[in-house]
């Protein structure tokens, strides 16, 4: 039986340090603020906004919400950014993707100045992750998996891990992540071939390719540790992750659930980059 990777003490522990990070920030007169960019009202938008809202308060860090219609100019949304980038009292932003048709999302993307971009959807962000500098913040789900392995003592330095997906939002910056941090990584996707013999030499897996349940315990061996970052519904409506759950926790060493895994940390990534960007302010 696998040790699960639960993000609930993961989240507990960040959020210790976070208040007390908040706290010294308050004491010199900085509130740490967010802003939440979203743009009609998708469910799932609606969903992320609540929880982002709910973490905020319980940490201590305050929200400024934009709500914009589904149908809003790009002009208006451009407005919106320019002035989130400009507010002295906002130290990051969160906008909701995807944006409606009508909308260049890479171009509003790229108008998010890399200090306030804290979940790393910005093009100068994404370079900072494969440059390795310091510039804006990785995405926030890619964070977690490196949060999630370094709180339950999972050695990644010298270690191989194999990345199911090549995704600009998780795959390949936590590739990059991991890399540099001195593991060896292998970046897998749906055209790989022999995904399993791969699979089973490595020490981590993180499966992040949005198929419901798609790998099976044949993709697995004894002692690894498998992070599930897929968020999907199967055809039953219920909620689950990339990895066949059931299958693949009695053979494994260490498994992330799905919910309650690398989910519930990411909301925590994104308010420690608040608090990281308002201390860059002090």
């Amino acid at each position: 039986m696998a040790v699960l990777l639960k993000g609930k003490p993961v989240v507990k522990a960040m959020g210790e340090t976070l208040r007390c990070r908040i706290a010294e920030l308050q004491d010199a007169g900085v509130q740490p603020t967010l802003a939440i960019v979203r743009v009609g009202d998708r469910p799932d938008d609606l969903s992320y906004e609540r929880t982002a809202m709910k973490r905020a308060a319980s940490l201590g860090v305050a929200v400024k919400p934009y709500v914009l219609d589904a149908q809003v100019p790009q002009d208006m949304l451009m407005s919106t950014l320019h002035s989130i980038n400009y507010d002295k009292t906002v130290h990051g932003c969160l906008m909701f993707r995807p944006l409606p048709a009508h909308i260049d999302e890479a171009t509003m993307c790229d108008m998010l100045a890399p200090e306030k971009d804290i979940d790393g959807i910005s093009s100068a962000s994404l370079s900072a992750v494969f440059t390795d500098s310091k510039v804006g913040f990785p995405p926030a789900t890619a964070q977690a998996c490196i949060s999630i392995l370094d709180h339950y003592g999972i050695p990644i330095e010298g270690k191989h891990v194999v990345v199911i997906g090549r995704s600009l939002v998780i795959g390949k910056p936590v590739a990059m992540m991991l890399l540099a941090r001195n593991a060896s990584v292998t970046v897998c996707h749906s055209r790989t071939e022999n995904l399993p013999d791969i699979t089973h030499r490595a020490d981590i897996v993180i499966c992040a390719a949005g198929r419901a349940r798609a790998f099976g315990s044949e993709y697995f061996r004894a002692g690894q540790a498998v992070l599930d970052v897929g968020i999907n519904f199967d055809d039953a409506g219920e909620l689950c992750g990339d990895v066949d759950f059931e299958a693949v926790e009695p053979v494994v060493g260490f498994i992330t659930p799905v919910p309650g895994g690398v989910g519930t940390v990411t909301t925590s990534v994104t308010m420690a980059h608040v608090v990281q960007a308002a201390e860059a302010l002090r």
